[in-house]
This record gives C-alpha cells, sequence and structure tokens, in this order.
C-alpha cells in the first residue's frame, strides 16, 4: 500500500472510530507530517484521498474538516482496460493544463517540495527504480495539488493507480523509464523552472513536451515488443513444424525416396 494511502486509511479509521467530529478540523499538514513521519506533500495526498472519498472537505487557507463517512473506497474502484499510449495521452492533455494552472497558484513551499522529488528522481536512477518512480508520481501529485483543483488531483492520482496496477500499461511504463532516465530528469526541471517563474504558457510547454517525448518512446518500445512477440511466435511454430521429429522422419523419408 502506498505510504499516503496507508496515511489516509490510519486518518480515516480514527474519524469512523469517533475521536474526530463531524465538523472538527484535521491537524495541520506540519502537525500530521511530523506525527507520521512524511513529508507535508504525502499528508496533503492523503487528505485529497479523503476529500475524494466524502470524509473531509479542504478549505483553501482554513485546512481540512471532517465531513462525514465513506461509502465506498476509491482503492476499489474498478480500473478500465486501456493501453499504455491511451493513458500517456489522457495524461498530457489534462496535466498540460494542470501545470498552467500551477504556474499561477503554486506556492514556494510546494516548489522546494518539486525540488526534492526531482532530486530524489537523480539520487536513485538508474539503481531505485521504485524510489525513481515513487518520486515522479510525487512530482505530478504536487502539481496537481496547487493547480487548487480537486478534480484534476483526483483524476491524476487515478491515473497513477492505473499506471502501477494495470499490469499491460505497468510493463510498457518501465521498459520506457529503464531507457529514458536522461531526458526525464531534464524534463522534469524544464517544468520546474517554468512553475518557479510562475509562467503558465511555458509550464503547459514544458509539461506536454515531457509527455509527447514519452509517447515517442512508448511508441519505439511498443514496436519492439511487437517484433519480439513475432519472433518467439516464429520460433514456437518453427519448433512445432519443422522441429517435430515426427516431421523430420517423414521429410527424411521423402528426401530419401
Amino acid at each position: 500500500m502506498k505510504k499516503y494511502r496507508d496515511i489516509a486509511t490510519q486518518i480515516r479509521t480514527l474519524i469512523e472510530c469517533n475521536e474526530l467530529d463531524a465538523g472538527s478540523r484535521l491537524p495541520t499538514e506540519r502537525e500530521l507530517a511530523e506525527s507520521f513521519g512524511v513529508s507535508r506533500a504525502t499528508i496533503r495526498q492523503a487528505e485529497a484521498e479523503l476529500q475524494a472519498l466524502g470524509i473531509v472537505e479542504i478549505k483553501t487557507g482554513s485546512g481540512a474538516y471532517v465531513t462525514g463517512h465513506a461509502k465506498s473506497s476509491s482503492a476499489d474502484e474498478a480500473l478500465p482496460e486501456i493501453t499504455a499510449l491511451e493513458l500517456t495521452e489522457a495524461r498530457s492533455l489534462l496535466e498540460s493544463e494542470a501545470a498552467a494552472l500551477a504556474a499561477v497558484h503554486i506556492t514556494d513551499q510546494e516548489l522546494s517540495e518539486l525540488e526534492e522529488c526531482i532530486a530524489v528522481m537523480n539520487q536513485a536512477l538508474p539503481d531505485n527504480e521504485v524510489a525513481a518512480d515513487d518520486a515522479d508520481r510525487d512530482f505530478h501529485l504536487v502539481i496537481a495539488t496547487a493547480s487548487g483543483n480537486a478534480a484534476i488531483l483526483h483524476t491524476v492520482r487515478m491515473f497513477w493507480r492505473i499506471r502501477n496496477e494495470v499490469e499491460s500499461v505497468k510493463r510498457v511504463y518501465s521498459a520506457v523509464c529503464l531507457q529514458d532516465t536522461g531526458p526525464r530528469g531534464k524534463e522534469h526541471l524544464d517544468i520546474l523552472n517554468a512553475l518557479k517563474r510562475r509562467d503558465p504558457m511555458q509550464a503547459r510547454i514544458a509539461m506536454r513536451a515531457h509527455f509527447f517525448r514519452l509517447l515517442e518512446s512508448m511508441l519505439d518500445v511498443s514496436t519492439a515488443q511487437a517484433i519480439e512477440a513475432a519472433r518467439r511466435q516464429a520460433d514456437e511454430e518453427r519448433q512445432r513444424f519443422l522441429m517435430n521429429p515426427a516431421v523430420r522422419s517423414i521429410h527424411q523419408d521423402v528426401v530419401t525416396k
């Protein structure tokens, strides 16, 4: 289970055990981060999870307030059967606009969190793909949070669930990420620099360029995987039809005659 989801579950348990009443305010991000020993970005993701479930309401500049109980968990939602290319196309369309919105609203704290994510990615790759992917996810979720739009944040979180939990999508992303560590790092830095300048147009362009290059890499990987699959099938058919002892025996008899 992802750390933010684990924390969201713990907070939800407190609420459902009536330790936090409806209308009460959650502790501040800083207090929760210190209590759980995680970053404020992780707490923000946990609160967004609870807001998506209808358990809390996040009021800008005021904090998160308990509203009630969830009827179902987003973690239980069925994931659609889509391709990695379809997912990346959707991410490009939505997250480019999220970056433009974030450029207007992003805080210095969120910019620091993005810098930290890039540092972790640079340190983790190529030896620790899991840590790099977690930092990559956090980078995009911080931007979605900074957009100030809860629907965008919820959708981006769902994108990452599809990326990590739909096996066919996960395989393609893993193959691409193993071979493009250099471009990925530069692209994230370009996005960060545009956000630092509070430039919506450049933030949109930088994010779009990131996903366009990712789509190109995915097409290359998909082509290579299709060629390899066709080669394996041809080898299997060769083994079946030409290397079968019975078939070879018939062939030898025909040649001998």
